[in-house]
C-alpha cells in the first residue's frame, strides 16, 4: 500500500510494509470567509479575552512578530499588514519593529522565497 503525504508544494508517496494499517488524520474542513481581511481586522480590535492589540501595544518602544517559515501553510501576507498596521497606530516606531521567521532547525528563508512568506 502507497500513500501520499503532503511534502512540499506537492506529496511524497510512501510505501508501507504488508500488513500495515494506517490510520489517515486529516484536518476538518475549514469555512472559507467571504471577507478574510475584515475578519483579521475584527480580530486585532475585538479579540476574545483580552484588550484590543492597539492598547496593549499603545506607549511600547519595540514589538517581535514571530511567524512560521516557509514550511507551514500559514497565510502570513494575509494576517501581517493588518498586525503591523495595528502596532504603528499605537505608536510603536516603525525601527521598533521586528518580524522574526521561526525556522527551527530548518534553513532560513532569503530572497524570492521571503517575499513570498511574507507577502
Amino acid at each position: 500500500m502507497t500513500i501520499d503525504l503532503l511534502y512540499g508544494r506537492s506529496t511524497l508517496p510512501v510505501s508501507l510494509p504488508a500488513g500495515c494499517v494506517p490510520t489517515v488524520i486529516e484536518k476538518r474542513a475549514m469555512p472559507v470567509l467571504a471577507e478574510p481581511r475584515a475578519a483579521i481586522e475584527r480580530a486585532l480590535a475585538e479579540p476574545v479575552g483580552s484588550p484590543a492589540l492597539r492598547e496593549l501595544a499603545r506607549g511600547k518602544r519595540s514589538a517581535c512578530v514571530l511567524i512560521c517559515d516557509i514550511t507551514r501553510p500559514v497565510p502570513n501576507g494575509l494576517f501581517l499588514p493588518s498586525l503591523i498596521r495595528a502596532l504603528l497606530d499605537a505608536g510603536v516606531p516603525r525601527a521598533g519593529i521586528t518580524v522574526l521567521v521561526a525556522t527551527g532547525l530548518h534553513r532560513p528563508n532569503e530572497g524570492q522565497e521571503l517575499a513570498e512568506l511574507v507577502g
